[in-house]
C-alpha cells in the first residue's frame, strides 16, 4: 500500500561542480519524482534526473526569488502527490540554507524528511587553494559566518577565530574588513576571495585585510558569481602561486 505522503530529501548539491555531489545525493536524483532546486545549482546536475519534474525555487540575495513560506508550501504539496521529493540545495543543506525552516514545516505537516550532506563552499575553497583552514602553530579555530540578516535583526559581531570564512560577503566586503580591523585583526592579515568555486569560472584573489577595507577588491568582483571571503594567517602560505593586488596584473 502506498504511503499517504512521500518523503522529502534535503540534498546538498555541493559547491558548484556537478561531479562533487555525493553518491547518495546522485542516486536520489536518479530516482526522484520531483526536484525543487536552488538558483545556483548547475543545470548539468539536473541531467542526473531527466525522469523528474524540475522546479526552480532558488533564493538569490538582492534578486527576485521565491519566498521561504512559498518554498515550504511547494514541498508539502509535492509530498502529497509524489513519493520521492528532492530539495536540491547548494553546498550543504545545513549551512546557511534555511533547512530548519523547511524541516519544521514538513514535520508539522506529518511528512518524513531526511538530510543528505553536501560539500560546503568553505571546504571546497580549502581544497582548491590547497590550503588547510587549520595549521599547527598558526590556526586552531575556524568560524563560518555570514553578515546577511533578516530585516529586523541586529548585525552580529564577527567571530574571533584564527580563520574566518564569510559566506555571501561580497556586498559587505569593505565593511567586514573595517569591522575586523576595529575588532583588533592585524591590517596585514591575508585574505583570499574566491568566486564560482569548483566551476570553470572559478578564480581567486589574494590581498590583505587593509586592502579589502580600502575597497581594492571591488572592481575585481564579478557581480554574477557567488563569492566567499576567507580571512586568516593560513592564507599567507604559497601566495606566489596566485594573483595579488600588489601585482599590476589582475587576471583570472
Amino acid at each position: 500500500m502506498q504511503a499517504p505522503f512521500g518523503k522529502v530529501y534535503l540534498v546538498g548539491a555541493g559547491p558548484g561542480a556537478p561531479d562533487l555531489i555525493t553518491v547518495r545525493g546522485m542516486r536520489l536524483l536518479q530516482h526522484a519524482d520531483i526536484v525543487l532546486h536552488d538558483a545556483l545549482v548547475d543545470p548539468a546536475m539536473l541531467e542526473f534526473c531527466p525522469q523528474a519534474e524540475h522546479i526552480p525555487v532558488g533564493k538569490r540575495c538582492g534578486k527576485h526569488s521565491a519566498a521561504q513560506h512559498f518554498i515550504n508550501k511547494r514541498l508539502i504539496d509535492a509530498a502529497k502527490k509524489h513519493q520521492i521529493i528532492v530539495r536540491l540545495k547548494g553546498g550543504d543543506p545545513m549551512m546557511f540554507g534555511r533547512a530548519d525552516e523547511e524541516i519544521s514545516a514538513l514535520e508539522a505537516a506529518g511528512i518524513a524528511v531526511e538530510v543528505v550532506p553536501g560539500i560546503t563552499a568553505a571546504l571546497a575553497a580549502s581544497a582548491t587553494l590547497r590550503q588547510s583552514l587549520t595549521l599547527r602553530g598558526v590556526a586552531r579555530s575556524v568560524a563560518f559566518c555570514t553578515q546577511v540578516k533578516a530585516q529586523d535583526e541586529v548585525k552580529a559581531k564577527l567571530p574571533d577565530a584564527d580563520t574566518i570564512v564569510i559566506y555571501m560577503g561580497r556586498s559587505e566586503a569593505i565593511t567586514i574588513a573595517q569591522d575586523l580591523l576595529t575588532q583588533g585583526k592585524d591590517a596585514h592579515t591575508p585574505v583570499r576571495i574566491i568566486e564560482a568555486i569548483s566551476t570553470i569560472r572559478e578564480r581567486s584573489l589574494a590581498l590583505t585585510l587593509e586592502q579589502m577595507a580600502r575597497g581594492e577588491a571591488q572592481a575585481w568582483f564579478d557581480t554574477d558569481a557567488p563569492a566567499l571571503l576567507l580571512v586568516g594567517a593560513v592564507f599567507g602560505n604559497r601566495l606566489e602561486n596566485f594573483e595579488t593586488l600588489t601585482d599590476s596584473r589582475l587576471y583570472a
